[in-house]
């Protein structure tokens, strides 16, 4: 993505939380000023990249454990954000290459990318355009439900996402009303930054943010298992990125990042 080329529509000059999140992550999908916000926020938390990879670590193994484990074929990740090396699809067709998955975003950069990406594999994903704050619209698209039978147990993917949310749009019922609409056995996937440690320079990270014109709302462990409300959570429950089901893939991460903050918070719950 070149700086003095834009997509049509887009402000290359305002700072995009998608794509500060894939500048963390190492990619090249962002401009000058998503840069200097991300340098703002590394400024606060330099363990910010780090954590971004630990968050994708965190996916990965989930969708693993529900393909692998619990038998799940059919993916909605809700805000997915750019793409990126090892995106829900991937991982998933490492081990069933039927897995079905439907992608959902409100940013028009990240929806051109998507499906440009996806092109290839339009027999078991989708790109949709939908906003979590209108749960049932995004379930009712044609797009997504000519994929994606929600009278089957789906995983709904709220990951890195939710934090953006402020308290008006009570995220809690957001997520209880997605989790209506899919069928019993379902899953959901979630993380989601709180302020359990170093308090203040997270609440200056999240002030960058607020400047990009998404706010994040930092959560406390206790408002954080509230979103599972209706949701068994399955072992470990809610824990830090990397104390969530450990592998190999991020030992050395794990060792070398003991001692960062927990400022995410991960769990998956389960449908009765």
């Amino acid at each position: 993505m070149a700086d003095d080329a834009p997509p049509a529509g887009i402000d290359a000059g305002v700072p995009n939380p998608a794509r500060m999140y894939n500048y963390f992550l190492g990619g090249k999908d962002n401009f000058a000023a998503d840069r200097e916000a991300a340098e703002r926020v590394m400024k606060a938390a330099p363990e910010a990249p780090a954590l971004a990879r630990r968050n994708r670590a965190f996916l990965r193994r989930a969708v693993r454990h529900l393909v692998a484990e619990a038998g799940i074929r059919q993916f909605v990740d809700i805000g997915t954000g750019l793409p990126t090396e090892g995106s829900v699809h991937e991982v998933a067709h490492e081990m069933d290459p039927g897995v079905r998955v439907a992608y959902v975003d409100n940013d028009p950069v990240v929806l051109a990318h998507s499906r440009a990406l996806l092109s290839g594999t339009a027999d078991t994903t989708v790109t949709v355009q939908g906003d979590l704050r209108r749960p049932e619209e995004i379930l009712a698209d044609p797009e997504l439900r000519s994929l994606i039978d929600l009278s089957e147990p789906v995983a709904v993917l709220l990951v890195a996402v939710v934090h953006f949310l402020p308290d008006d749009d009570k995220p809690a019922e957001l997520v209880a009303r997605l989790r209506e609409c899919v069928a019993p056995g379902s899953h959901l996937v979630l993380s989601h930054v709180t302020d359990e440690e170093r308090a203040g320079d997270a609440r200056e990270g999240a002030a960058v943010y607020r400047q990009a014109g998404s706010g994040v709302t930092l959560r406390s462990r206790e408002q954080v298992h509230e979103l599972f409300g209706g949701f068994r959570l399955v072992e470990p429950g809610l824990v830090p990125l990397d104390e969530w089901r450990p592998d190999d893939e991020n030992l050395l991460a794990r060792q070398a990042g003991r001692h960062l903050p927990t400022w995410f918070l991960c769990g998956v719950g389960r449908t009765p």
